[in-house]
């Protein structure tokens, strides 16, 4: 075994494993009681995994006499897993400040969108824009949700809503994968709305044999990586039908299934998740009681997203019945032109107030949930040997703060790192 190691943080006050016993995810009671050393530290090793984590003493004499590349003193700090966004739309142009206003004033997001605002209007910009341009602001909101502590984050594209935009959109995707440290989980989400001009019936089949197979060409070349795909299945968008065979057609080219359900109407999205083997389900505001036990049943996630709800005034999801029920309850911010949040910590606040999650849930939900959500529970979401080196050093005494302190995560947390790497150390971080 070598004996040169990447990073050697020691001495935290609290190092937060979530889990220790490789569980791909957790529920119930599992998300109560995570898994905490008090006095611990943590190695990680030259390919970016953790080669140990424990007790500071044991940690300490175990690697007597090893050298490392960088080593963070975290006494009197706490060292939790990196946040896991598990749902974004960030690839995108011409932002929508204007639309939040006639959404304070009263106006609806379906009535927004019926007048040719909301997807549509951003469409329009982003069909439009280079891939440069595209790229230039992908980047600088995914080193926003860096700073704030996301070191994985799910992207939809679905602002072209035909072939070359989509592709446009996942190329984007493919670049900023190579050039920064922030893990990409890629999202094909043609069935984002349907297109001006036309029907529910023809945009399902301009999907189905136009944009999957372009996109399936682009796979098989190595042109593009793309992991999940997405649906907006709501009333006046995409039916059940229609959202049914689009799904199954991702899945038959290996695409994960991970859509928009039961956000506006009740549609039984959830029930037809879990009859297809989905992964995750994003929003569920008005999911039904039959629909949270198909979910549990068939360990279909649940990814809620606060922030929509709070922007657009919606019902809050029934997070209590679903954890109640047992289904696996993840997080995201879903930062889009409607709900800009880049701020996972702030998210984690939004679930713990508005649904009534506690602080310990939350954050099973936006690590080792969220990485479920995404089919990388195995590799991401938890500070456990053999995992990815993901984590944020928080300067506080107690990890609660990142979600107590409103917006403070600018504050407190001191270093992201993503496979062992320092990828942001932040001179602002003076604690409480």
């Amino acid at each position: 075994m070598s004996n040169t190691f990447r990073l050697y943080i020691k001495n935290a006050k609290q190092v937060v494993l979530v889990c220790n016993s490789g569980e791909r995810y957790l529920t119930k009671d599992g998300m109560q009681k995570l898994s905490v050393i008090e006095n611990g530290s943590l190695i990680v090793g030259k390919d970016g995994l953790v080669k140990a984590v424990g007790q500071a003493d044991t940690i300490a004499s175990q690697f007597e006499g090893a050298s490392f590349e960088n080593v963070i003193d975290a006494s009197g700090m706490c060292v939790i897993p990196g946040l896991i966004d598990g749902h974004t739309h960030p690839v995108w142009a011409g932002d929508r400040v204007h639309e939040f206003a006639l959404k304070l004033a009263g106006a609806t997001y379906m009535e927004v969108h019926q007048a040719g605002g909301g997807i549509h209007f951003t469409v329009e910009h982003t069909r439009q824009a280079s891939e440069d341009e595209l790229l230039c602001s992908l980047t600088q909101r995914l080193w926003r949700m860096l700073r704030a502590g996301t070191t994985l984050v799910e992207c939809k594209s679905g602002y072209g809503l035909e072939l070359d935009t989509e592709l446009k959109m996942l190329a984007v995707l493919e670049k900023a994968k190579q050039s920064l440290p922030i893990g990409i989980s890629s999202t094909f989400c043609g069935a984002h709305a349907v297109p001006k001009g036309k029907t529910v019936a023809e945009a399902t089949e301009d999907i189905l044999k136009v944009q999957l197979p372009g996109l399936r060409e682009k796979m098989v070349q190595g042109e593009l990586r793309v992991d999940n795909i997405d649906v907006f299945c709501e009333k006046g968008v995409f039916d059940l039908d229609s959202t049914r065979t689009i799904l199954q057609a991702g899945k038959d080219i290996g695409l994960q299934i991970n859509f928009h359900g039961d956000e506006l109407h009740p549609m039984n999205s959830a029930q037809l998740g879990a009859e297809l083997g989905a992964l995750a389900i994003s929003h569920l505001e008005e999911v039904t009681n039959e629909g949270i036990a198909a979910m549990a049943k068939s360990k279909t996630s649940a990814v809620l997203l606060p922030t929509t709800a709070y922007i657009l005034r919606l019902p809050q999801p029934r997070a209590r019945d679903m954890l109640d029920a047992g289904v696996i309850v993840a997080l995201g911010s879903d930062f889009n032109p409607n709900a800009y949040c880049c701020s996972m910590p702030m998210v984690m606040h939004l679930a713990c107030v508005n649904i009534r999650m506690s602080m310990n849930e939350a954050l099973a939900a936006a690590t080792i949930n969220a990485a479920y959500s995404l089919g990388k529970s195995h590799s991401h979401g938890s500070l456990e040997v053999n995992k990815q080196g993901d984590l944020l050093v928080i300067n506080s005494s107690r990890w609660e703060h990142l979600i107590y302190q409103f917006g403070g995560h600018q504050e407190l947390i001191k270093y992201v790192i993503i496979k062992g790497n320092i990828v942001y150390e932040n001179d602002k971080a003076m604690g409480y």
